[in-house]
């Protein structure tokens, strides 16, 4: 089926997804519009995994080798926990991760797109009431995606915010591993996940809950003090080195909490869903890009088996939002691990640590933790909590995806 396809959004889904087309059938009329100038993407570093890279490179070994020869890569993690009596630091081996630059993504997926033949067009904002003339249109405009604002009730959008407070910052600290730091204030707890992406560049998000952000005054701190007092807090952390920021208006801090985005449908005509657009999961779980572009694998791949645009749209649909349930459910837990972090920070280190690379268990809520602990080196030998962990996460994600359309 060769069709003339829109894409509103010049993201990694939306670019990704105009390669794929076109390695498909070349004739296939492709033009992604975004809204931004070229090369002002905003932003430090992306994750992801060594199973995305392998499902690429079957799809376009060119970008996929691109995308690999511009990353850097980690194996190990590292957590610190610094209170007012203890100083821990463990270092632990685990998959292996990827970072990269935004900008650079963007520009090689950019450059891939150019070379087979799409249209892109920047400086170009579509209008969500006026859509263009296409077979298909593709909002891949993020998660305050316009065009699906404007259907927001056919879609049926839900936005939910988080619990707390968060800022995405970069550093010139070159992390080697995956970095989670917990420092204990006068009031309450303060955590950054780092990562490195380039060869002089690390990404740092920093969260706490809405009491500790007033307390500490980094609500109402601008920019440069706020920076100041988080390298003062995470100075174990970047060795010296200094915070960047993208700041919000009026020289202000830009601290946001988290949106989860579901929708009960992902198409509307010939209007579909993309990436953010169509759902979000929490940062902690590091998918978020990852899950966009395995998004654009599933609509190439349901437009190149399917006749029709409405069959292929329906086809997307159900086989993503299949495969999302996983993430999601890890993603939720691992929020959750946040929120009830009094419940792991005092415990032996070792235990902490551990319970820390399970955050993603739809267990582990309801398990007391040093239970849970013991039970979970014993499945090393007898395997069955973790056959239950696997058997359980998609079915209660299920049912809560099933409770929040049912209220929505």
């Amino acid at each position: 089926m060769r069709v003339k396809v829109v894409c509103v959004g010049g993201g990694p889904a939306g670019l990704y997804l105009s390669v794929l087309l076109k390695l498909q059938d070349p004739a296939h009329d492709v033009t992604v519009h975004e809204r931004n100038p070229e090369g002002s993407t905003y932003g430090w570093g992306v994750t992801y995994w060594q199973t995305l890279l392998d499902r690429l490179r079957a799809h376009d070994p060119g970008s996929a080798d691109a995308l690999a020869a511009r990353s850097v890569h980690w194996q190990e993690g590292v957590a610190r926990v610094r209170d007012h009596e203890r100083d821990l630091t463990t270092r632990h081996r685990g998959d292996r991760g990827y970072g990269i630059g935004r900008h650079r993504l963007l520009d090689l997926l950019a450059d891939r797109a150019r070379s087979l033949g799409v249209r892109l067009v920047f400086d170009s904002d579509v209008a969500a009431d006026r859509l263009p003339e296409a077979d298909l249109v593709v909002a891949a405009d993020g998660v305050h995606s316009a065009l699906r604002t404007r259907h927001a009730d056919h879609f049926g959008t839900r936005v939910t915010a988080g619990p707390h407070p968060y800022i995405w910052l970069g550093t010139t600290k070159v992390l080697d591993a995956f970095t989670h730091s917990f420092v204990e204030t006068a009031h309450g707890w303060i955590w950054c996940y780092g990562y490195p992406y380039g060869p002089r560049s690390s990404t740092c998000v920093i969260e706490c809950a809405p009491g500790t952000l007033a307390g500490l005054g980094l609500d109402r701190a601008g920019e440069a003090d706020g920076l100041a007092l988080l390298e003062e807090l995470f100075a174990d952390v970047l060795d010296g080195h200094r915070l960047t920021g993208r700041p919000g208006p009026g020289g202000a801090a830009r601290w946001e909490t988290f949106r989860t985005v579901t929708n009960r449908t992902w198409h509307r005509g010939n209007l579909v869903l993309l990436g953010d657009a169509a759902h979000t999961t929490h940062y902690s779980v590091g998918a978020g890009t990852s899950l966009a572009l395995e998004d654009a694998v599933a609509l190439a791949g349901a437009l190149r088996d399917h006749a029709e645009v409405p069959a292929a749209l329906a086809c997307y649909e159900r086989e993503r939002r299949a495969a999302l349930l996983p993430a999601q459910s890890a993603a939720r837990h691992s929020a959750r691990w946040y929120a009830d972090l009094q419940r792991y920070i005092r415990l032996p280190p070792e235990q902490m640590f551990a319970l820390l690379g399970q955050r993603h268990s739809p267990l582990l809520p309801y398990v007391p933790p040093q239970l849970y602990y013991r039970l979970d080196r014993a499945a090393g030998r007898l395997d069955t909590l973790r056959r239950l962990k696997r058997w359980a996460g998609p079915r209660l994600a299920r049912r809560a995806q099933s409770l929040a359309d049912r209220d929505g």
